[in-house]
């Protein structure tokens, strides 16, 4: 049925896409019917390929239905929640399926967490059971006791107390598919964990049809079909590479190929030999890219584009990389929250430094900072607030969050922008606190609890320095307590012990005293400004 019509009126009418739906029929199905239509239809077309290994799609579903009924013998239940903690491979998309079939949601997890990361999450979400693998299953075990899991199930041939593997579950070939009662526009698919401003990490809560139409929202857009190949590149934990790399490519019949670690010639080598269609990645891929000399080395031309988000990307990097390889650079914008694309930039309009425009089904505005209520002209700077079919059903546990940012059925975003007269949006700033690094999201206050750990420290505050290639980094500023000594050096490596790798802290700046508000609240833009006046710079970063 059709969504949302934005309205004639909306000024990016103008510059929409010929061919592109302005409304799209989302079929009411569950999110794992996209991949069951593509196997009926062409089972022996491949899927997902690594190196010499193929999976159909075919082969999928049905690995994905045997996967299904290992975890219901394992005790698993429809409305349970099961982690998913893989990096991105042939295990990866069979778990994701798998965990669908059998009722529960998903809650992917970073492969790169440590123990207290992926203890919260586990926590927070409630998940009974977890698929990982033999290197990274250490530190599930080292916590499993302070958590809910039930059952753990082991990727690769080696057998581990405690696990089961899934190669034996699915040696068993069990015949019967589950039978679900999934409600698309009710049920909860995936339970994707973003950065807060004030704490750990949130679950947020993508329905089946969140997920289904921002498959196909992103798939219409460019007109995925059969013969593409996607580079199988961003994390596909992460919600824009579950959108782009795992169910817009099975919901086209589109092949991915995946590239679990890469360097420029692996990766431009894999694209000419593949002759790959499809790159999605961060910013900081593509300035690593254009710095390296195998750039003009491979035929690259079967690149129909390359989009690149997470993070702005510099003008002179967009250029250089169309110089250099003639294939356009789209931008475009999302977040967690809206499952996750929002904005496009439309096919051979691309304006510089614009997000581009609401893709279907999909309204925008700009308003007011001081009540959100207020539509803003063009030209002036409010918050962009969202609304469409991928708008997620709210934050797991947390009804005060999804009261403050789910509005009327918008999503304010906390991101301040603007829209030009031809409705091009561009993000200027942000109202949230969040750090954004290569496209990962940092809460300051996550870090800010670890330091508070070091018996040297006495006050904190977290920020986001502006960094060309990763958008940017965490930078601590420290109070030390009277008479204790510690350096830089030893509170870097307090906190990289204790967080993701790409959460630790990159600098230390001891000062007398973190700036905050009369009623006691750190003011971390006044550090933030300290830091651009110190580097001369005035980036804005998302």
């Amino acid at each position: 049925m059709m969504v949302m019509d934005a309205g004639p009126d909306r000024p990016w009418f103008k510059v929409w896409p010929e061919g592109v739906p302005r409304n799209i029929d989302y079929p009411e199905v569950p999110l794992y019917g996209l991949l069951t239509s593509q196997a009926e239809k062409y089972p022996n077309g491949v899927a997902f390929s690594v190196g010499e290994r193929h999976l159909s799609y075919g082969e999928l579903d049905t690995l994905s239905d045997w996967l299904a009924n290992g975890l219901l013998d394992l005790g698993v239940e429809s409305g349970d929640r099961v982690m998913l903690f893989l990096p991105n491979s042939l295990e990866f998309v069979i778990g994701y399926y798998g965990i669908l079939k059998a009722g529960p949601a998903i809650t992917p997890a970073n492969p790169l967490y440590r123990s207290e990361d992926l203890k919260h999450q586990l926590n927070d979400s409630g998940a009974v059971a977890i698929i990982t693998d033999e290197a990274a299953y250490p530190a599930v075990r080292d916590i499993r006791g302070e958590t809910s899991l039930r059952a753990a199930v082991l990727t690769g041939p080696t057998r581990v107390k405690g696990t089961v593997s899934l190669e034996e579950i699915l040696g068993r070939c069990p015949s019967a598919v589950p039978r679900l009662d999934i409600r698309p526009r009710e049920d909860v698919a995936v339970i994707a964990y973003t950065g807060g401003t004030t704490g750990l990490p949130k679950g947020v809560l993508l329905t089946h049809y969140n997920l289904v139409a921002n498959a196909i929202q992103n798939a219409a857009w460019l007109g995925w079909s059969r013969q593409d190949v996607v580079v199988g590149l961003l994390p596909f934990y992460h919600s824009w590479g579950g959108c782009t790399c795992v169910n817009s490519p099975v919901y086209s019949g589109a092949r991915v190929v995946i590239l679990p670690r890469y360097g420029a010639k692996e990766l431009l080598r894999t694209i000419e030999r593949e002759r790959a269609t499809v790159l999605y990645g961060a910013a900081s891929l593509f300035a690593m890219l254009v710095s390296d000399p195998a750039i003009g080395k491979y035929d690259i031309s079967s690149l129909k584009y390359v989009k690149a988000g997470a993070m702005p990307i510099p003008a002179e990097i967009k250029e250089r990389w169309e110089q250099l390889t003639g294939v356009s650079m789209l931008l475009g914008y999302g977040l967690s929250e809206a499952s996750p694309e929002t904005h496009d930039s439309p096919p051979g309009r691309v304006k510089p430094g614009s997000i581009g425009i609401p893709i279907s089904d999909t309204d925008a505005r700009i308003v007011d900072e001081p009540t959100g209520k207020v539509e803003l002209p063009p030209g002036e700077v409010g918050e962009l607030i969202i609304r469409g079919p991928q708008v997620m059903k709210g934050y797991l546990n947390r009804p005060e969050d999804t009261a403050e940012v789910l509005k009327d059925g918008w999503l304010y975003t906390g991101d301040l922008a603007t829209m030009d007269e031809a409705g091009y949006f561009q993000i200027v700033d942000r109202k949230k606190e969040t750090i954004k690094y290569k496209g990962y999201t940092i809460a300051p206050a996550e870090i800010e609890g670890v330091l508070y750990q070091h018996p040297s420290v006495k006050e904190c505050a977290v920020i986001g320095k502006p960094d060309s290639l990763a958008g940017e980094v965490p930078k601590a500023y420290v109070v030390l307590k009277d008479g204790c000594t510690s350096s830089e050096a030893e509170l870097i490596d307090f906190c990289q012990q204790r967080v993701a790798p790409y959460k630790r802290v990159r600098e230390v700046g001891f000062i007398d005293e973190v700036p905050k508000t009369p009623v006691g609240k750190v003011l971390r833009r006044v550090l933030r400004d300290r830091e651009r006046c110190r580097d001369g710079s005035s980036q804005n970063s998302l």
